[in-house]
């Protein structure tokens, strides 16, 4: 995933993921309502492409299961494995990972309220 600047901020809210059923009809709709432009990584996801250059603030993710409770936050880290501790010693859920994938690595927990979120580094 590429960042929005050229620098991630540890533990900030970096990029936000869209489950969707049908990846090429969430591009269109986003594009004709919003104007979003993407970068494709295959038939089942797609970066949203910042407004200015070539980074991303978000993808369109046709293997998740869309949801009405809304899009995937993820936060940066400098250290996927000292966060996963952190996330964990503070009682929070590891869900999945932390595990490989194009951009980097990353995990995802539960926080005591059930609320999923994901965390990435390079």
């Amino acid at each position: 995933m590429l960042g929005v600047m050229s620098e991630h901020v540890h533990h900030a809210i970096d990029y936000v993921e869209i489950n969707v059923s049908d990846l090429a009809a969430a591009k269109a709709f986003y594009a004709q309502a919003f104007g979003w432009q993407f970068h494709d990584y295959g038939p089942e996801y797609a970066g949203i492409r910042w407004v200015e250059g070539d980074g991303e603030v978000g993808g369109l993710n046709a293997t998740g299961v869309p949801s009405r409770g809304g899009p995937l936050v993820l936060l940066w880290s400098a250290d996927l494995d000292a966060s996963a501790t952190a996330v964990a010693d503070a009682g929070g859920e590891i869900v999945t990972g932390p595990y490989e994938f194009p951009g980097g690595r990353r995990f995802h927990f539960a926080d005591p309220s059930g609320n999923e979120l994901g965390v990435w580094g390079a």
